[in-house]
């Protein structure tokens, strides 16, 4: 973890409350796909988790929805502006694991971070298949970035507005080999009751301090709570107790 000043160099609606912001910095931290960084915002005493869409040594794509109060200041900064951030965060997810079919699964603001792993999974040569959610089809973003990877993608909408009409559940496929997901909590315990083999869940969660000092972010597992910011954000199928 490291306190790093980027600089914005784009920060665009891409959907419906839905923004991309691009900067430019010192992004060595980030290593794996899954992780996150925490944006400090004027203003707000507790610091904005965002996870990574996509990285380099030099720049880094993030990618939000504007929920409250400070993803809304966010949507307002503009190119040129500096913005503190505390890098590095977060496990991510282990692209080992995957075998060769991996299937990907991401709702509405858990996609972003899907994208990174995407491109990790094409680079090792992996049939990669992606199935993304969201509420209507003006929600939905970045289909084309992902088949432009090389990824088969399937979009669902709860209202059929666009894709298929309903969940991601509704669109997984039978023959894959590991899974990686990321999504709020409701769909996360959806996907988990309907795979079938073992897989990855990256949790949504709010976060006090964002490197495990605070303990306001904690999850049941096998093995005692688990800090969604130091000892996740992504936890194994496996490991999580859920009450389903």
């Amino acid at each position: 973890m490291r306190e790093v000043t980027f600089e914005i160099t784009e920060n665009a609606p891409i959907a419906a409350n839905v923004y991309r912001m691009r900067l430019c910095g010192d992004a060595r931290d980030i290593t794996r796909p899954g992780q996150f960084v925490n944006l400090r915002l004027e203003g707000f005493f507790l610091r904005r988790p965002i996870s990574v869409c996509d990285r380099c040594e030099d720049a880094l794509t993030l990618i939000y929805k504007t929920i409250g109060r400070g993803t809304e200041k966010m949507s307002r900064m503009a190119a040129g502006e500096r913005i503190n951030v505390l890098t590095g965060l977060g496990n991510g997810y282990d692209v080992s694991l995957s075998g060769e079919r991996p299937l990907l699964i991401g709702g509405g603001a858990g996609v972003p971070p899907l994208y990174m792993l995407a491109k990790e999974l094409i680079k090792q040569n992996k049939k990669v298949r992606v199935v993304i959610g969201f509420n209507s089809a003006c929600d939905v973003f970045y289909e084309n970035e992902l088949a432009d990877l090389g990824c088969e993608v399937f979009v669902t909408t709860v209202d059929g507005s666009y894709g298929k009409r309903g969940f991601v559940t509704d669109a997984l496929p039978s023959d894959y080999t590991y899974f990686y997901s990321c999504g709020p909590e409701p769909m996360l315990k959806s996907v988990y009751k309907a795979t079938v083999t073992s897989g990855e869940f990256s949790f949504e969660e709010r976060m006090g301090c964002g490197f495990g000092a605070c303990m306001g972010c904690t999850c049941m597992t096998l093995t005692g709570c688990k800090r969604i910011c130091k000892d996740g954000p992504v936890l194994k199928k496996e490991e999580i107790l859920w009450q389903i």
